[in-house]
């Protein structure tokens, strides 16, 4: 079942991505002497912006990283030789008549 072999490293995928974004996040902001974090108002700014905005409307820039994130996940669809699974209730193995 495809579910079942693409499930962790799909996973694994995920861990690395976050992992990677919160390195970023860190880097970018203040630890204070307390433990917290204080992230600067330009990240606050942009990252607002983008969390709020439609993926649709987002500028190329922009979408080429979101594009970047899409080309790991369909490598390793390729990889575990997978086709895509089901998204919105659309069963991707299922030949269209």
């Amino acid at each position: 079942m495809i579910y079942k072999r693409i499930r962790e490293p799909l996973a694994e995928y995920a861990h690395i991505a976050w992992s990677g974004w919160m390195k970023y996040l860190f880097a970018k902001s203040t630890r204070n002497a307390d433990g917290t974090v204080t992230i600067p108002a330009w990240a606050v700014e942009r990252w607002t912006r983008q969390a709020e905005t439609e993926y649709a409307d987002l500028p190329e820039n922009e979408k080429n990283s979101d594009r970047t994130e899409a080309d790991r996940m369909i490598e390793i669809m390729r990889m575990t030789d997978t086709n895509p699974p089901k998204i919105d209730g659309i069963d991707r193995e299922t030949p269209v008549a």
